[in-house]
């Protein structure tokens, strides 16, 4: 793994405003790495298909190699690590998806990218038997040697998290917002537990990036992109969850799906997905 200063231009084409994804997929096989965009003309930039005149302003703007040596300081001084996508570290099966984040910033152990794993996700709100049910999956699936993935999320995303950390296995959370902060505040604890205990936490965001709202959706289709299956443990009629199982389904992922109670608001969507003919899984050996 490169040290941080080495870097530094993946961390500089990180901050660029406004450019997203695939505008940087573009860019990296026009020119190859960041360092070499960096030295790019207007005009040379203006020659790739895709990208406009505001997208090249941006680029060229030295404002963000000003705040650059800031952000470089304080992942050294918090060991954070940025990885991208011509790293070895990189997540392999992320590369599958469609607009695949160009570097994910982490903490903690970052062998953990590229282990067997499976997502766990559901709603904030959720009753008592979704908080048992994703800590019972959560820990059986981390106790077989699944890493298990979640999104750090109030509800059902904690209670996996918490499973996988009772049996001492693998657990990574993938942020919404820059690692400089954790949100919600409340998971903080949780958050420190994870790397403590050999997990990381991962954004695609760089330092300074707020959790807003825009953000999960984005977040959701790493959560699902980085695992062979997505379990959902519980989900409201309209729950954000449902887009995690949208994206799970387009990047070719399987969905299972834990039965609710039908008398339950928690159990809507769900239920809905079961009907519709996602896998039903009663125990964590369905998932194995």
């Amino acid at each position: 793994m490169k040290n941080i200063e080495e870097n530094k231009y993946w961390v500089w084409f990180s901050l660029i405003p406004n450019l997203s994804n695939i505008k940087k997929q573009k860019l990296l096989k026009t020119f190859n790495t960041p360092d070499i965009i960096y030295k790019q003309s207007k005009s040379d930039l203006m020659q790739v298909q895709g990208i406009g005149e505001k997208t090249v302003e941006n680029i060229l703007n030295r404002k963000t190699m000003d705040i650059l040596d800031k952000h470089l300081r304080y992942l050294q001084q918090n060991q954070i690590q940025i990885i991208n996508i011509q790293d070895k570290e990189y997540p392999s099966i992320l590369k599958e998806i469609y607009d695949y984040p160009i570097s994910l910033y982490v903490k903690g152990n970052i062998k953990l990218l590229n282990y067997d794993s499976i997502a766990i996700v559901g709603s904030r709100e959720c009753s008592d038997y979704g908080k048992n049910s994703a800590k019972y999956f959560g820990y059986h699936l981390a106790d077989k040697g699944k890493c298990v993935i979640s999104g750090l999320a109030k509800g059902i995303d904690s209670f996996a998290h918490i499973g996988a950390l009772n049996a001492n296995g693998n657990t990574i959370a993938v942020l919404g917002n820059g690692l400089d902060d954790i949100y919600p505040k409340e998971n903080k604890n949780l958050a420190n537990k994870i790397i403590e205990k050999g997990g990381a936490i991962i954004s695609e965001y760089p330092l300074g990036t707020k959790p807003n709202k825009i953000n999960f959706p984005a977040r959701n289709r790493i959560v699902s992109g980085m695992c062979k299956g997505v379990l959902v443990v519980e989900a409201k009629e309209k729950s954000g969850t449902l887009i995690t199982v949208d994206f799970a389904l387009e990047q070719g992922r399987d969905v299972f799906i834990v039965p609710g109670n039908i008398n339950s608001i928690y159990s809507v969507g769900t239920n809905r997905l079961i009907k519709e003919g996602a896998s039903l899984a009663s125990c964590y050996q369905d998932l194995l």
